[in-house]
């Protein structure tokens, strides 16, 4: 079954940089669905305290986007689309990693005390999820443009 989501590379994925707003008593950065990023911000969840050595990700979503920053600490996350690979390295607040749907990640290198924020165009759906990489490459082949 094609998806009617357009098949993104990795270059439709990029950083956004967020405004930062100094105060002496602390900075701030804001996020807003359809002002900041492409879409409305349906979910947020974060991750944390991954052990050392220890991978998050390692799946593609059909339909969903996410933007991707680091609240505190740093990783790296690698992005696929089947044909080119990219990776990034996210260790500001103010920086995030918007990802469109039909790539593969690799979240990775993770320092002691990381804290990932992942915002996401949709509410959870295991369906969404492709978690093998050779099915991953089947979609794509499937879904080009």
């Amino acid at each position: 079954m094609k998806t009617d989501t357009p098949i993104y590379t990795i270059d439709d994925c990029r950083i956004i940089t967020l405004d930062k707003h100094h105060h002496p008593n602390g900075n701030l950065s804001v996020v807003e669905g359809q002002e900041d990023v492409p879409f409305d911000i349906r979910r947020v969840y974060y991750i944390y305290d991954v052990p050392g050595g220890e991978d998050r990700g390692g799946h593609a979503h059909k339909n969903l986007s996410q933007f991707i920053v680091s609240a505190s600490g740093s990783f790296d996350v690698t992005l696929d689309d089947g044909t080119n690979r990219k990776k990034y390295v996210l260790n500001r607040p103010y920086n995030g990693l918007l990802i469109r749907p039909g790539i593969w990640r690799e979240l990775n290198n993770f320092s002691s005390g990381a804290v990932t924020l992942v915002l996401a165009s949709e509410l959870f759906d295991e369906n969404d999820y492709i978690r093998d990489y050779e099915q991953f490459k089947k979609f794509r082949e499937k879904n080009s443009r």
